[in-house]
């Protein structure tokens, strides 16, 4: 506290809701000053001179003062918010603060309703979180610095989903259209959100992570092959582990390996 008290200098600009579980420094496993923190109902960014806020103040300082250059918008399951912006109208009468905040995510809703009318209930609620994060990124490139850092190269922006009743985090994947676990897309890059999804030594896991991601991409043509696959990856497994890797991410892994695992398996097998 005593050198923070000198200045700041986070890594990373943190758009998400103000519901009280969802917490970002948990939720990233981080230190007090490593994220700058937007909260708001519905972690909702007004697209550029849309709204008198705070929001594109704040991400002004954030990138242009402080030098950001990742930038995480997250939304969460079970949002109060996006439950709001189902009965819109309802609102407008005993909440008209609210009502006119959530009209800014009217496109988040319109795109849900009429692309995804057979769904109902909590898979609606799903979709709707899942769009929404998107969207709210698509208004955050109509920031003027937004816009010229992305032209750059100097700014990536991540679409997080929070998983309360789980306690994981899904990352959205462009190819696939869909969220997966965030390890998945970020694994390659060393100074990147997902690097510091894990506690103990940091850095010493950086070398480890890369190891892994180029394992993922490994398709054995030979048992020998497969055999040096799956004894890499134990070792990697067993080095990650003593590094201060937490059980959570480990898991994560397991999951990313699992069918390659099978794969490499039937392989080796295939010898005998």
């Amino acid at each position: 506290m005593e050198q923070l008290s000198q200045g700041q200098k986070p890594r990373v600009l943190f758009i998400t809701c103000s519901d009280s579980r969802v917490a970002p420094n948990l939720i990233t496993d981080t230190e007090i000053g490593e994220l700058f923190v937007i909260r708001n109902a519905g972690n909702i960014i007004p697209p550029y001179g849309a709204a008198n806020g705070g929001e594109g103040g704040t991400i002004e300082y954030a990138i242009q003062a402080l030098g950001i250059e990742q930038v995480v918008v997250c939304g969460h399951s079970n949002c109060g918010a996006m439950k709001g912006l189902l009965k819109l109208n309802k609102l407008q009468k005993d909440m008209p603060l609210l009502y006119d905040w959530l009209k800014h995510a009217e496109s988040t809703r319109r795109l849900v309703m009429e692309n995804y009318p057979h769904y109902k209930g909590k898979d609606l609620m799903e979709i709707l979180v899942a769009e929404n994060v998107l969207i709210q990124i698509e208004n955050l490139k109509t920031y003027p610095i937004v816009r010229a850092r992305l032209h750059q190269g100097r700014l990536k922006i991540y679409a997080w989903i929070y998983n309360i009743e789980k306690g994981n985090v899904l990352a959205y994947d462009a190819r696939t259209h869909t969220y997966i676990l965030p390890e998945g897309q970020l694994l390659e890059e060393e100074a990147t959100v997902g690097s510091f999804s894990s506690c103990g030594d940091r850095e010493s896991l950086i070398p480890i992570k890369k190891e892994l991601a180029v394992l993922l991409k490994i398709t054995p043509e030979s048992p020998s092959a497969a055999e040096e696959a799956t004894q890499a990856l134990v070792t990697l497994f067993d080095q990650a582990r003593r590094n201060g890797m937490n059980d959570i991410e480990l898991q994560n892994y397991h999951s990313l390996f699992s069918e390659l695992i099978q794969l490499w398996a039937e392989k080796i097998y295939s010898r005998v």
